[in-house]
């Protein structure tokens, strides 16, 4: 094992994230401290791609903000990162998906993807039957 790799795995802090990839739509809760006071802002877009892996990997957040496109470069062990819940999950066919800085309009769209209608009917009877 590389010396480097021993040492990353041992400083890392595991953080439970949840999994994504690249087309999904994602907020990211971020500690941003100002001053002597600490806050979280959320940052809701679509994941543009994932980068590296073990302590260096990181992944980029595009969204639109007032008409203009922000890109934001998160590093996944990042300590100021408190929470990501995952939105849609979007059907690309690319791990980097840059075109769409380019795409305004319907093609900016990303499909999202339909999750199987039996088996939410076949959770939602169980819900039903121990609510009674």
């Amino acid at each position: 094992m590389n010396l480097i790799q021993y040492v990353e795995e041992k400083l890392a802090s595991k953080k439970e994230l949840p999994s994504f990839k690249a087309g999904d739509t994602i907020t990211v809760h971020y500690k941003i401290k100002e001053g002597d006071k600490e806050r979280i802002q959320q940052y809701q877009g679509v994941v543009i791609q994932r980068r590296g892996e073990g302590a260096s990997a990181s992944f980029t957040v595009r969204k639109i903000s007032n008409g203009i496109g922000v890109e934001r470069i998160f590093p996944i062990n990042s300590a100021f990162i408190e929470k990501i819940d995952v939105n849609k999950v979007g059907v690309v066919r690319r791990s980097r998906i840059y075109y769409i800085r380019e795409a305004k309009g319907k093609k900016a769209r990303i499909e999202e993807k339909q999750h199987n209608d039996a088996e939410v009917a076949a959770t939602k009877p169980v819900a039903a039957a121990a609510e009674n």
